[in-house]
């Protein structure tokens, strides 16, 4: 019964938003690490969060 219960919670969890956010937030870590560098890093920054926005726009 426990694993069924497990099973079924992580499906609700991994549904719709919390599964765009397990991908976007590393991204958006990532994109705020290489900010930093001078020149292109605000560039890279500003690609890599529109490319997380597209993908929270994904309908799950």
């Amino acid at each position: 019964m426990f694993k069924f219960t497990t099973l079924i919670l992580s499906a609700l969890l991994l549904s719709s938003c919390v599964l765009t956010k397990v991908v976007t937030v590393p991204m958006r870590v990532g994109g705020a690490v290489i900010s930093i560098v001078p020149v292109v890093g605000e560039e890279i920054d500003e690609a890599i969060d529109d490319a997380a926005d597209v993908i929270d726009a994904v309908p799950i």
